[in-house]
């Protein structure tokens, strides 16, 4: 079963159980369904379903890799089911229009929906986690990528995937001659090898040999891809970026940037309440102004000043610059805040305005960090090929990043954006970066 038809299941359940629990609901309370009931309960208990679905997504429910059942599932669960809790309660004691406010209805509904959503999805997760895999794989090579993998689909059943096979040595290993035995004993689907030994032409003669057996052949770095979500720098050539980046994005390029400027409008007008606060909090707790600039690198590596609220004190960086660790003593109590939350970033919505930033790319980095940056990491630069962002891919599956290995990790995140970028992935980022708002 393909990952969007897994995914395709999960939202249909989802959303049966909604109903369902609905249709339960109303029938305990009234005995029966009149037109009615249905008529004030069916619009905004489906606004309600929006808004659920939301938090499921941001919560990162439809993503198969997480869908299993451990602690951390439940936790999430818990949050999610408590945030749609509230969201109901705001829409019907707060917004009048709809003209309900079901006290017991909604009690009773939250009771069915928490236990059946909750045996739904626990079921399901079993489902993914249990029987025969889908994709039986065999993998040729052996290094810190296919490692990663190997150990990934172990931990991570629900993927529907299982290492039948690993031929570590390569083009020396001695079963690499006998593959189509290999590949019948094993009952192999899915053969995984490096770029670099695909370009081989005995490599390439022996495997199409076996296509006949209905063998699937990826590349190692698009399994990796499909998996974590990011590119493995490691495995890839200059061939790869002119095959995979060297292509433009019309439509989104020419759309993004008025949209953004509605987008910043809004958010800029909705936030200024919060804007002051939070000027007057940094006033008042430590001296110096509320702002903090910076020169970072942008497009095509022009330099812009970035505007942040600041977050430590005052001269921070007399000695020099240097990246912020945990812990940083530098940072003052109401920094800790705003960095937690992502919310000393608000100002940057000025940049937006001017044409510096976008709401989505890669993070902006400093020059004095870019420079030696380019010369230890291979592909930096081309991070720059976009505006960078407010938030971005590396950001909603990173932490923040204090060292070179954390450049690195978070390049590879940038390289999949600058491959993937469209308006549903933007779309997605946003969502995921309310989670880390709140």
């Amino acid at each position: 079963m393909s990952v969007k038809l897994k995914q395709l299941m999960l939202i249909a359940g989802d959303i049966a159980i909604f109903y369902l629990s609905l249709y339960l609901t109303l029938t305990l309370r009234y005995g029966g369904l009149t037109e009615e009931i249905q008529k004030g309960h069916l619009v905004p208990f489906t606004i309600l379903l929006g808004f659920a679905l939301f938090i499921f997504y941001i919560a990162g429910f439809y993503e198969v890799r997480i869908l299993k059942n451990d602690a951390e599932f439940g936790k999430r669960f818990s949050i999610a089911l408590l945030i749609d809790f509230l969201i109901a309660i705001g829409l019907f004691y707060f917004i009048p229009i709809f003209g309900i406010a079901p006290k017991t209805n909604l009690f009773i509904f939250f009771i069915i929906m928490s236990a059946a959503s909750y045996l739904w999805r626990t079921w399901y997760n079993n489902l993914l986690s249990a029987g025969s895999p889908g994709k039986k794989m065999l993998i040729v090579g052996h290094n810190r990528v296919t490692e990663e993998i190997v150990e990934h689909i172990t931990e991570n059943p629900q993927l529907g995937y299982e290492l039948s096979f690993w031929m570590k040595e390569g083009l020396r290993d001695k079963d690499f001659r006998h593959l189509s035995s290999v590949i019948q004993s094993h009952h192999i689907n899915l053969i995984v090898v490096p770029a670099h030994l695909k370009k081989n032409s005995s490599v390439a003669r022996t495997i199409y040999r076996n296509l006949v057996l209905g063998i699937e052949v990826v590349d190692l770095a698009e399994l990796y891809e499909t998996l974590f979500g990011k590119v493995p720098l490691s495995e890839l050539e200059e061939v790869w970026f002119l095959e995979n980046l060297a292509k433009s994005h019309p439509i989104h390029d020419a759309i993004k940037r008025p949209l953004e400027l509605s987008f910043a409008a809004l958010l800029g007008t909705l936030a200024l309440p919060l804007a002051i606060i939070i000027v007057l909090s940094i006033k008042l707790t430590s001296p110096g102004s509320a702002f903090f600039t910076q020169v970072r690198v942008g497009k095509n590596d022009t330099r812009f000043i970035l505007w942040k609220f600041r977050t430590m004190v005052e001269n921070a960086e007399a000695s020099g610059p240097k990246w912020s660790k945990p812990k940083d003593k530098r940072v003052t109590p109401v920094g800790k805040i705003l960095r937690r939350t992502h919310l000393d970033e608000l100002p940057q919505l000025w940049n937006i305005f001017r044409g510096e930033f976008s709401l989505v790319g890669p993070r902006p980095e400093r020059p004095e960090f870019t420079e030696p940056l380019e010369k230890e990491i291979p592909y930096y630069a081309l991070r720059h090929l976009v505006s960078p962002g407010l938030t971005g891919w590396a950001q909603v599956n990173y932490r923040y990043g204090s060292s070179l290995d954390d450049a690195y990790e978070k390049l590879q995140y940038d390289i999949y954006y600058l491959k993937h970028r469209n308006f549903l992935l933007d779309l997605g980022i946003l969502a995921k970066t309310l989670k880390h708002l709140f």
